[in-house]
């Protein structure tokens, strides 16, 4: 297989410079629409790209020499204080037109005391995305990030050509989602072979959900992790690296509406204490039969990812970056 010639490779740095850049532009551009919150996309966009950015920050700040205040914990905080008010907004969309309107009258009166409590909780959200356009760490923030990008400092190893280095740089991404616990969960070894179990009953289900809930959503991060990183470099890889990342993007959807159930049924309990099932049993009971739906949604990419010869194809497909997609991604850049 012929390599490319020397002169048209493009560098571990300016792959670095091209990522940051994309994700600042494209993260930047919706704060006035955030400011005015007049639709929920824009913020949703936002909070999107601020965390595409903070994966790029993190995987290549060690090859940079990056402003002080252009870091990972920077960029997470500004995450978070987006993501807050976003959540409130998810609860608030998956309650009017998932469930409200499945419910009976009287429920649905019930329900007004939640709706009220997430138009407060709205308020104060709003208040503090409001305030970091305000705050100089996020103006610092961006300032420094502009001018880094007009004018870039490298630490030595950024010169490498990419494709000397790529698999080095998803590998480990790739071993933390394959050896993360979340998978084992709902599974025995049986022989030696991993066995995945089918036959939970709903009971079955919430039992383990209380306990290893969190274990299940920190999959869904890692699932996140990889599949940004990944997405980093379509174009150097083939349709097998594209199935891959396409089968990682369900996995993280899933979880995620799985973890969108149980931050609800939880927000729910805060607010009506032991009262939720006498004023909101239809809606807790429909909540249950969800995620019981979404369980056995979750099981076949479950099983999928389980299975030694998809998890050793994935390691190997992120071994063998195309050369001719290298080349022709270069020449149209």
């Amino acid at each position: 297989m012929k390599i490319p010639s020397e002169t048209s490779i493009k560098t571990l740095g300016e792959t670095a410079h091209q990522a940051i850049e994309n994700h600042l532009t494209k993260t930047i551009r919706w704060e006035k629409a955030v400011k005015r919150d007049e639709d929920p996309e824009p913020l949703h966009q936002m909070r999107v790209g601020m965390r595409r950015l903070r994966t790029a920050v993190s995987r290549f700040e060690r090859y940079l020499f990056l402003p002080k205040s252009v870091s990972d914990k920077n960029i997470g905080k500004f995450a978070r204080i987006l993501g807050s008010l976003r959540d409130l907004d998810v609860l608030a969309e998956i309650l009017e037109k998932n469930y409200k309107p499945h419910l009976l009258e009287k429920e649905q009166k019930s329900l007004e005391t939640a709706f009220t409590e997430l138009h407060k909780q709205r308020e104060i959200a709003v208040s503090h995305v409001q305030n970091i356009f305000k705050d100089e760490v996020y103006k610092s923030f961006k300032n420094e990030a502009e001018n880094w990008l007009k004018n870039p400092s490298y630490r030595s190893f950024s010169s490498v050509p990419i494709y000397h280095i790529l698999p080095d740089l998803l590998s480990p991404e790739v071993s933390e989602f394959c050896l993360h616990p979340g998978w084992l969960i709902g599974t025995k070894i049986v022989k030696s072979e991993i066995v995945v179990q089918t036959k939970w009953t709903p009971n079955q289900l919430e039992e383990h959900l209380k306990t290893e809930g969190k274990t299940l959503h920190d999959l869904r991060k890692q699932a996140k992790r990889l599949r940004y990183q990944m997405e980093l470099f379509t174009e150097l890889y083939g349709e097998s690296f594209t199935a891959h990342i396409h089968d990682i993007k369900n996995i993280q959807e899933i979880l995620g509406m799985i973890q969108d159930n149980m931050v609800l049924h939880e927000w729910l309990e805060n607010i009506f204490k032991s009262e939720l099932d006498t004023q909101l049993r239809g809606l807790t009971t429909l909540l249950a039969a969800n995620r019981y739906q979404l369980w056995q949604e979750w099981q076949p990419l479950q099983q999928r990812y389980l299975q030694a010869d998809i998890r050793y194809n994935l390691h190997l497909v992120v071994l063998q970056p195309t050369l001719v997609n290298l080349k022709q991604a270069l020449a149209d850049s």
